[in-house]
């Protein structure tokens, strides 16, 4: 079989790659894209157990379909693991081996899930690791006995073991993603920024303290878009406008995240939005009212505490105090844990520093 793949550019029919991902780093990312090359379906599996904080099956999951879209991907936890026997409808109970099980509990469970969940065998595993051969062979062993009418063979492909090309480990990384950095495919980095709202009504100081907070901090940060389309639309705003600025504050957020270092502070958030839609229109689009929801690692209210300015575009200083008192409720509400600033730009950013140390 492997002399006809070759013929055709590709030397194997199906490989594979079991790895935690914890988190994909660009070892990892060698290794697929030395995979794709040699087969014509990759299937790439994740577990591990315990989880680590940030590499969430979720996120490892997300990471692989945006830099890997054409790979046949497995990312489980015992929770989609037991979801996934539920559909095929296997009596049979399993759980995810812990990470520290013996060598040969992970690969009978790899070579169960090949054959039960993805109902496939693969013909090469690749790995970067001195196990490989013992999992090929295991492999091999496991196919062999479960379709006796067939002659299996797994090779073991081995890429770059001696961590010259890419050398890095996860758990080198995991202890500090940002010392790392040099590693990580933006989209992955992006997944350890800690955003950071700042909230405040009309003339608060918010866009200022933003600007302020980004530039100590070394980061970027993200304008309030809802106030750009305000100046192009020359304040004639529409009910279906309020979508569209949540969903692309949250788009820039998203952006934004791939460039910024280790802090992202975003000018406004999506409550913002609400505020102004319920205001405007006294009705909110359902979709709006669940990005609300949207989490940040730190929110920061501005206290309007000193003369309102008007620059044409506001309302009147009754209108910040109530929008002011609004966003108390609703945090309050919400149970959304946030911190009052106050005093002069640098005393609001020295409040924040001193928030974000401790």
């Amino acid at each position: 079989m492997s002399q006809q793949y070759s013929k055709m550019g590709k030397q194997y029919h199906r490989g594979l790659i079991v790895g935690k991902f914890c988190p994909l780093h660009q070892g990892h990312e060698l290794l697929i894209k030395r995979a794709l090359d040699s087969c014509h379906e990759l299937i790439v599996m994740s577990y591990t157990k315990p989880e680590f904080e940030g590499c969430e099956r979720e996120t490892r999951s997300a990471w692989l379909s945006s830099l890997f879209p054409q790979v046949t991907q497995l990312v489980i936890n015992d929770s989609t693991l037991n979801h996934l026997l539920h559909i095929h409808g296997i009596s049979e109970k399993k759980t995810i081996p812990n990470n520290d099980a013996p060598d040969q509990e992970h690969r009978n469970f790899v070579a169960w899930l090949c054959l039960n969940v993805l109902r496939k065998t693969v013909d090469a595993v690749f790995t970067s690791e001195s196990y490989g051969e013992g999992f090929a062979k295991a492999l091999t062993e496991y196919f062999r006995a479960h379709k006796p009418d067939t002659n299996f063979v797994v090779a073991h492909v081995n890429v770059d073991q001696q961590r010259l090309m890419v050398p890095v480990s996860g758990s080198q990384i995991r202890p500090n993603p940002h010392a790392h950095r040099a590693f990580l495919s933006p989209i992955v980095y992006a997944s350890f920024i800690k955003k950071i709202c700042i909230l405040g009504g009309e003339s608060s100081g918010k866009t200022t303290l933003a600007q302020h907070l980004a530039q100590r901090l070394q980061t970027v940060w993200v304008a309030e878009y809802g106030r750009q389309l305000w100046i192009e639309k020359n304040g004639r705003l529409e009910f279906e406008d309020m979508l569209k600025i949540a969903l692309e504050q949250t788009l820039r957020e998203y952006e934004l995240c791939k460039s910024a270092n280790i802090w992202l502070v975003c000018d406004t958030c999506a409550l913002t939005t609400l505020f102004y839609s319920r205001e405007m229109f006294n009705a909110a689009d359902p979709l709006l009212e669940q990005m609300v929801q949207e989490k940040y690692d730190y929110v920061f209210l501005c206290e309007p505490d000193f003369p309102f300015v008007q620059d044409g575009t506001r309302r009147d200083e009754t209108f910040r105090k109530r929008q002011h008192d609004w966003y108390v409720q609703q945090l309050t509400q919400r149970k959304i844990k946030f911190f009052r600033v106050s005093g002069s730009v640098g005393e609001r950013v020295d409040q924040v520093l001193s928030c974000l140390k401790g």
